[in-house]
């Protein structure tokens, strides 16, 4: 963890406290710590925040996690690769997918840059590209890909042992490591694959940034980039069996994947290896799409905006 602090959200009027009031009782009430925070608290917690009441997004409290934080996202996918080659699992690197061959509504093979691979069951777990990849056998997903973007600013000595997150704006500001000041903010609203970022969003961030962090004005920009982003109509994900007999999929996490990834894995396998929903994931069918049972949690997995 780089962050020792927790996770700290803040709210800027009243009805956003309010809303962080039911979120922290909700969890209090499955037994995660949860506290909310008064304005004053803070600003000691964070001193560095802007104090201002004359600004356009004044702090008037916040909601806390205090074992939240964030992690290294390349470990953990070397650590996961690393456990499962030890179990037996052979991980085929540069392998791209280029079709798959299906036979009377059944999954037979895929067909890569490497060669054929027969299989009876095949699991889709690819992020942002499960479209593309769903449709080389015949699905069309309720998806949209979008980008995500972030910034790193140069290094700097430790200021900010806490994930900051702003309700009003979606956006948030963590230090790594490194030194550096690492902000983000919401999804471009529009669709795309191309990975990479655009000045608009970049403004925004450290527009956004500076209202909450004024001695930050002075910090070059080091990098920016982008990832691709499923994002479902309903802001839940799709895990589960398809309409094809022996394929599965594991998508459409919109960006809340990563801290989902040990309870999806777990389900995701259980529902391979007994070839129907693991009880957990049954609510996130593809199909509730089609009946119209689409789940009403964008606190869990947020909605892009102009949907």
């Amino acid at each position: 963890m780089v962050s020792q602090r927790g996770y700290v959200t803040l709210a800027h009027s009243e009805g956003q406290l309010d809303y962080l009031a039911r979120l922290a009782n909700a969890m209090l009430q499955r037994g995660i710590d949860a506290e909310l925070m008064t304005r004053d608290e803070v600003l000691r917690e964070i001193p560095i925040l802007n104090p201002s009441t004359d600004t356009r997004w004044p702090i008037v409290g916040a909601f806390r996690q205090g074992r939240g934080g964030t992690a290294r996202h390349d470990s953990v996918a070397w650590g996961y690769a690393r456990a499962a080659d030890s179990l037996g699992v052979d991980i085929v690197q540069q392998c791209e997918v280029t079709g798959m061959d299906i036979n009377h509504g059944r999954i037979r093979a895929v067909q890569t840059n490497q060669g054929r691979i027969t299989a009876n069951k095949v699991a889709m777990a690819v992020a942002g590209h499960s479209s593309p990849v769903a449709a080389m056998a015949g699905l069309k997903l309720p998806v949209e890909t979008h980008l995500l973007q972030a910034m790193v600013s140069e290094p700097i000595k430790p200021v900010l042992d806490t994930v900051v997150v702003a309700s009003a704006f979606d956006g948030y500001v963590s230090q790594t490591n490194k030194g550096e000041i690492l902000m983000g903010g919401d999804l471009d609203l529009y669709p795309s694959y191309s990975q990479r970022g655009n000045l608009p969003r970049v403004e925004d961030i450290a527009r956004y940034t500076l209202t909450l962090f004024p001695e930050f004005s002075r910090l070059r920009l080091m990098r920016s980039w982008a990832g691709i982003n499923d994002m479902t109509m309903d802001g839940s994900p799709l895990i589960g069996m398809t309409p094809v007999d022996g394929l599965y999929i594991d998508g459409g996490w919109c960006y809340g994947g990563f801290k989902a990834i040990p309870a999806s894995g777990w389900t995701f396998a259980d529902t391979l290896a007994h070839e129907r929903p693991h009880q957990l994931i049954e609510p996130f069918a593809i199909e509730r799409f089609m009946t119209g049972q689409t789940i009403d949690e964008n606190g869990n997995g947020p909605v892009p905006q102009h949907h």
